[in-house]
């Protein structure tokens, strides 16, 4: 990839900028998830059960931190996360409305879920064949 067009007094301080937006940008998600975890917890103690849907929005939040360590940990952000979270908020809301939705939507949802899934296992197969070449500091 290209060096930045931008001089070199500008870059630094615009990344270190950047760097520190992204950190505090990062410790909030991770602090929000942790409430929302504790909080859904909370609710699960006061009605005395633990529902599928609980146990689901729970994954939920466990995708949340995973993309947050993945990030904080690689400086990257795999799109299969994103896609893992959004299967399982279809699958949360397919249980959740279940008795409401006519067969039409259940069979959208669930095409979303294939279509969803389906992308993910093209692109794990691609990076298993075809894995990205390492750039090389050599120019």
């Amino acid at each position: 990839m290209d060096e930045s067009n931008l001089p070199l007094s500008i870059r630094k301080p615009l990344n270190k900028v950047i760097g520190w937006i992204e950190a505090v940008l990062l410790i909030s998600i991770t602090l929000a998830t942790i409430a929302a975890i504790a909080e859904e917890f909370h609710l699960i103690y006061q009605v005395g059960y633990v529902a599928l849907s609980d146990i689901l929005l729970l994954f939920i939040y466990l995708e949340i931190l995973a993309m947050v360590h993945q990030y904080a940990s690689h400086g990257k952000l795999p799109v299969r996360y994103p896609i893992y979270i959004a299967v399982i908020a279809i699958a949360r809301y397919i249980i959740l409305g279940m008795k409401e939705m006519d067969s039409t939507q259940l069979i959208i949802l669930s095409i979303a879920i294939f279509i969803l899934t389906a992308s993910t296992t093209v692109m794990r197969i691609g990076h298993f064949y075809w894995p990205y070449n390492k750039m090389s500091d050599e120019k």
